[in-house]
């Protein structure tokens, strides 16, 4: 009995001994997931952006996009700079505002919010770099710099198609269960969907960019664009960009296609909604809740297909498509979504009231 105690006891504490060097090797692997998943996004493609230099001749590209005219330069330096501070000064303006005024806390100005958010990272990816080359003789970027600028054009432009989306299904939602809204669409659930379009955006981008390391530059230089996007590279790289183009086509159809299916089958469904309603002051009512929405997804979807659906040729009308989406867009997305929102205008009014 004595001895069949002492196995049982000894047994015990060696499984006990096991459990904690188990334990101890669990907490191991999540303490490294952990610093893996707080690595930030810059450090992460530094590190991928190393490996460029050990297959590629190329150090730097021209952005040979714009006018080579001095004083045309000059103009177009003042034109975009003005257009880059009015961008920032409406978005911020419009997230200050949403932020600060009560009536504005319901999932629709959130959603907005994070569109002008969105829009101001947007466009200081590719604005800043445009009017430094304006000013500057040999307009150069390095091709780690050029690849960045691609990966954070993915991820933001992605993020956009994404965020449209949402917005058509929130107005959806609005439109056919109007007293249910703030119910459906919770704090929660509308935290989800920002979280969620953002992820899937830096997934694409991130796979984008994986394959495109793969691309060597050995003697072209110079891009025919303002700025570096991924469909610009491929007549500059000596080595075979089927695979990275195959990568986009994939990106565009499941990701962009994706999205604005998605957008075309929540305004389907609000058409129908809209139809069922029997007066018309509310169809009226109805209709005036998704105009600003569908005039930012006519710009965005507008300009952005056709610049990625044209074969790469560094011509005038590509560049226009381009300036567009990245530059124009938003700077105006902030004018379409407080002129044409009554809320919006009276939250502006209350705000200068109150501070003026």
């Amino acid at each position: 009995m004595t001895t069949t105690t002492t196995t049982l006891a000894t047994t015990t504490i060696k499984t006990r001994a096991t459990k904690r060097k188990l334990k101890k090797k669990a907490l191991g692997y999540l303490l490294d997931l952990k610093r893996g998943l707080t690595c930030s996004v810059s450090y992460i493609l530094k590190k991928m952006l190393k490996e460029v230099r050990n297959h590629s001749v190329v150090s730097e590209f021209f952005l040979l996009g714009l006018s080579a005219d001095p004083r045309f330069q000059a103009l177009l330096f003042v034109l975009f700079l003005m257009i880059y501070l009015l961008t920032l000064l409406g978005n911020l303006l419009l997230l200050l505002l949403i932020r600060m005024d009560a009536r504005l806390h319901i999932p629709m100005y959130f959603f907005l919010g994070q569109l002008s958010f969105l829009d101001l990272c947007h466009s200081s990816v590719t604005v800043p770099k445009l009017l430094e080359t304006l000013l500057s003789e040999k307009k150069a970027i390095s091709v780690e710099g050029c690849l960045t600028q691609v990966f954070f054009v993915f991820a933001t432009g992605g993020t956009e198609s994404c965020l449209l989306a949402v917005m058509a299904y929130d107005r959806y939602v609005a439109i056919r269960s109007p007293l249910l809204y703030g119910q459906k669409m919770s704090r929660q659930l509308c935290r989800r969907l920002i979280w969620g379009s953002w992820g899937l955006a830096f997934l694409d981008a991130f796979i984008n960019i994986l394959v495109a390391l793969d691309l060597d530059f050995c003697e072209g230089q110079n891009i025919h664009h303002f700025s570096c996007e991924l469909p610009s590279l491929y007549p500059l790289s000596c080595s075979d960009v089927s695979a990275s183009f195959t990568a986009l086509l994939c990106s565009s159809i499941l990701h962009f296609f994706g999205n604005f299916l998605l957008i075309v089958l929540s305004y389907v469904r609000i058409l129908s909604t809209i139809l069922s309603i029997s007066s018309t002051t509310g169809r009226s009512k109805a209709f005036s809740t998704c105009s600003s929405h569908l005039t930012a997804v006519s710009f965005f979807y507008g300009s952005g297909l056709l610049r990625y659906l044209m074969p790469n040729s560094g011509s005038t009308q590509e560049l226009v498509f381009s300036l567009q989406y990245s530059v124009v867009t938003p700077m105006l997305n902030p004018l379409i979504y407080s002129l044409k929102n009554k809320e919006m205008k009276a939250a502006m009014r209350r705000m200068l009231q109150k501070y003026f």
